[in-house]
């Protein structure tokens, strides 16, 4: 392999690899439809969509399949849309009552997306169904009813039960939630694997995939150039699909997209019978709050545990230390765990938390920007992109007219600046 390539973060994801990658370097010149910069969901889900559609198409990718947020966040996949309220608000304005249902039906897309694609391809990824989500106060469970009564409402009561705080021992071994959610639409799975999977379906599509070739100029054009430093692709279109891992394009994107720090680890396995005692349904979790802690079981049955996100844009020093106290908290009978694998990976954040699609050339597009829910988020946009460049751009020219907050000066200011936000939503916490 190239000696461009990095080494993959020490995450347990790396050593559950089914099979690891091994794509070649760019070197001379390509001619494909369309480039897509970067390797993560974004690029390869859209990958998957144009090939089935009939393109040529190549993925440049700096380091390794998954190799950044893909293939280190927590692996849920959830109809928790960010940035729905915001979103709706604009949409309105454009289409008018319209704006509820398509927001409603947007946040499911990504679970058929996936589930299909998991199906056709015969992506070996853990995929499970059942999520809770959990009142951390008795303040959150309002919040938690009325997602219930719009899931009954729009025809979806089957996947949705409300559950009381006295029936939550049933379903976690926590003294933490009041309440709660369960929904068993959404999933859980393991989110490099099934990247992974999604490149190799591409591949055998006819997608040409480089690995250890980062990008140091795209130029734009009727047919634009992408170059890295020992080759180069003419396209008719690029997308620019590195979220939070790329320079590129500025200043056309600089200050609309922040990176935050998210630690995630997983525990030593447990055995059966810790792991049934814990967590009986196998269910992922999440709670309410702003900040908030998400877990759930591995195949093996270790605790993937996340949380404690880092606004600043500095990863953390140890995600270990950071989320021990909540681990005991949550699972007291886990007290001195062994902790065996933790990393950290950078997400994309957005102010107003849409995601951001647009152009940033005459035949440049980019996608980017999930604030945190990027597992679903990214396929849904990722079906968009594909229909956009198949020239069905009725979806896409929804989200590229979305007004959105850049601020002003460097990024470093502008990470200040959101985990100052943050830090005042945290507050307010009190008086949820």
């Amino acid at each position: 392999m190239s000696d461009y390539i990095m080494q993959r973060c020490d995450s347990y994801y790396t050593h559950s690899i089914v099979q690891e990658t091994d794509y070649p370097q760019l070197e001379g010149s390509e001619r494909v439809d369309v480039v897509i910069i970067g390797g993560g969901f974004t690029g390869v889900a859209t990958a998957v969509e144009l090939c089935e559609k009939g393109y040529q198409v190549a993925i440049v990718e700096a380091n390794k399949i998954g190799w950044g947020a893909t293939g280190r966040n927590g692996g849920q996949v959830t109809g928790s849309l960010s940035g729905d309220a915001a979103m709706t608000r604009q949409l309105r304005k454009v289409i008018g009552t319209e704006a509820e249902d398509f927001v409603w039906n947007l946040r499911w897309r990504g679970h058929d997306i996936i589930k299909n694609r998991v199906e056709k391809y015969a992506i070996e990824c853990d995929l499970k169904h059942g999520h809770l989500q959990t009142a951390y106060k008795p303040g959150h469970m309002p919040e938690l009813q009325a997602m219930h009564d719009e899931a009954h409402q729009r025809g979806m009561g089957e996947y949705m039960t409300m559950l009381s705080q006295q029936q939550i021992p049933d379903y976690l071994e926590s003294p933490l939630y009041h309440g709660g959610l369960l929904n068993t639409r959404n999933m859980h799975l393991h989110s490099l694997n099934l990247c992974i999977g999604e490149a190799r379906a591409a591949q055998s599509l006819g997608a040409k995939i480089f690995e250890g070739s980062p990008v140091i100029d795209i130029q734009d054009g009727p047919t634009p150039v992408v170059k890295t430093e020992r080759g180069q692709i003419t396209a008719n279109t690029v997308l620019l699909a590195g979220n939070a891992y790329h320079r590129l394009e500025r200043p056309k994107l600089r200050g609309m997209l922040f990176p935050a720090s998210l630690g995630n680890l997983v525990t030593k396995p447990l055995g059966d019978e810790v792991a049934n005692a814990i967590n009986p349904k196998d269910l992922a979790v999440y709670d309410c709050r702003f900040v908030l802690d998400y877990y759930r079981l591995t195949a093996d049955k270790r605790l993937m545990f996340g949380g404690g996100t880092n606004y600043s844009g500095r990863d953390s020093k140890s995600v270990a230390s950071e989320l021990r106290p909540a681990i005991e908290r949550t699972f007291p009978r886990l007290k001195g765990v062994e902790i065996e694998y933790e990393w950290t990976g950078m997400a994309g954040i957005v102010i107003n938390r849409i995601p951001q699609l647009g152009k940033s050339g005459e035949n440049v597009f980019y996608c980017q920007g999930y604030s945190g829910h990027g597992v679903a988020t990214s396929h849904i946009m990722a079906e968009i992109m594909g229909n956009a460049i198949d020239g069905n751009l009725k979806e896409f020219d929804l989200f590229a007219g979305m007004s959105h907050y850049r601020i002003p000066l460097n990024e470093w200011f502008g990470n200040q600046a959101l985990a100052l936000g943050m830090l005042y939503y945290k507050l307010m916490e009190n008086f949820r």
